[in-house]
């Protein structure tokens, strides 16, 4: 069972603004941790279970539908951030391409940036937008926490292949890459997953 105290920093989490440019973004300062991930993989959902809230951030049947950078508050200091989900939302080429540039320009430049969740669907992982964006955060030094989302749709059987495949996959960049198995929907993972992001925002034990 958690702990109250693993769960109050997420529980707190409000929404503070949404950028379609890096220009119109919260100050580069404190601590951050991106999320990002396929439009149908289950990012937003992740993001609501971790901060114990229901609709903190925007969940649609239809997948693509976060188009901006959407920040969220822990503290004063610390942020999540919801990045435009890739690989399958059905726009225009322009706006794909500024909201692209978007995400690119975070990812490059952000220095208060300290780790990056990337969410795959424990089904169907490593597609060819999750390779580029592991190889992308290695070239950058960027750490990361692959959550392996919808484990529940799978056997014991299946979803330990699942991890193991993608775990062997990230053997292949930085020691800072690591994975896990997670469901919003039956809340599996969730304590794990806060470790992680427990490090990298620097927050004290309990």
């Amino acid at each position: 069972m958690e702990t109250p105290t693993l769960n109050k920093h997420y529980r707190q989490a409000c929404f503070v603004t949404s950028a379609a440019k890096l220009k119109q973004a919260p100050p580069d300062e404190g601590w951050e941790v991106a999320f990002a991930g396929r439009s149908n993989a289950g990012k937003s959902s992740a993001i609501n279970a971790l901060c114990d809230q229901k609709a903190l951030a925007r969940t649609s049947r239809t997948p693509g539908r976060t188009q901006l950078l959407n920040f969220f508050e822990l503290d004063a200091q610390r942020r999540l951030v919801d990045l435009p989900g890739y690989g399958y939302a059905k726009v225009s080429e322009d706006v794909k391409r500024d909201w692209q540039g978007a995400l690119a320009d975070y990812l490059q430049t952000r220095e208060c940036l300290r780790g990056l969740v990337l969410v795959m669907d424990a089904r169907h992982p490593l597609k060819d937008y999750d390779l580029q964006m592991l190889a992308w955060a290695n070239q950058i030094q960027l750490p990361v926490h692959v959550l392996l989302t919808k484990a529940d749709k799978l056997n014991r059987q299946q979803s330990g292949a699942a991890l193991e495949k993608v775990e062997e996959a990230l053997r292949e960049y930085s020691r800072d890459f690591s994975a896990q198995l997670f469901s919003a929907s039956k809340r599996w993972g969730i304590a794990e997953a806060h470790a992680r992001l427990d490090g990298w925002f620097e927050f004290a034990p309990a």
